[in-house]
């Protein structure tokens, strides 16, 4: 999805090393998101581009997090998402695909960062606006903090990735539990020996 490649161009190390990185100011990453995710600018963004793409996006993330924690969406929240939008106009276009399907595509009006961040909003507000709102999660891992749409059967998907987080999160508990148990029997044993 679109809003969500976006919001992860903020990377976290996930293993805990502290380390981050904004995508958003890498030229290898931007090229292959504008080509990956249909990006309509034709060029990379200027210095006051990057600075909106940036709100954009701490906008989009702050509004993940009131979702993730069970928090209603707020007026506010919807009167900046329309902001965002209404900032770059679409055309509507029928075509037929086959005998009896017709399609009905939107297209941008121009073709620059402003309509790109137009797109990427409307692209958020099309999974609000079907209501599948808690299917939007950021991952368990505290490290990692990436953003993804739960699209497990029972929504129960905790992490981004289970093999990466998932088995890192795992080990975690493991080696807690491991020395608080290592811990206790320290405990025990010298209040034993008094």
């Amino acid at each position: 999805m679109l809003w969500d490649d976006f919001v992860n161009s903020h990377w976290h190390d996930w293993r805990g090393s502290g380390r981050s990185e904004d995508r958003l100011e890498q030229e290898k990453w931007l090229r292959q998101f504008m080509r990956q995710d249909g990006i309509s600018a034709a060029d990379l963004p200027d210095k006051k581009e990057l600075r909106e793409l940036k709100r954009l996006r701490a906008f989009l993330f702050d509004m993940i997090r009131h979702i993730a924690a069970g928090e209603a969406i707020t007026e506010q929240h919807i009167g900046m998402l329309n902001g965002w939008m209404d900032k770059a106009p679409v055309y509507r276009k029928l075509t037929c695909i086959t005998d009896q399907t017709i399609s009905l595509a939107y297209i941008p009006a121009n073709a620059n960062w402003t309509q790109s961040m137009a797109e990427i909003a409307a692209s958020f507000a099309s999974v609000l606006e079907k209501g599948e709102t808690s299917r939007i999660r950021i991952c368990d891992n505290p490290d990692c903090l990436w953003v993804y749409y739960d699209d497990t059967r029972n929504r129960s998907k905790r992490y981004c990735d289970d093999k990466m987080c998932g088995n890192l999160m795992k080990v975690r508990r493991f080696r807690a539990k491991k020395k608080l148990s290592t811990h206790v029997s320290r405990d025990s044993e010298q209040s034993g020996k008094e």
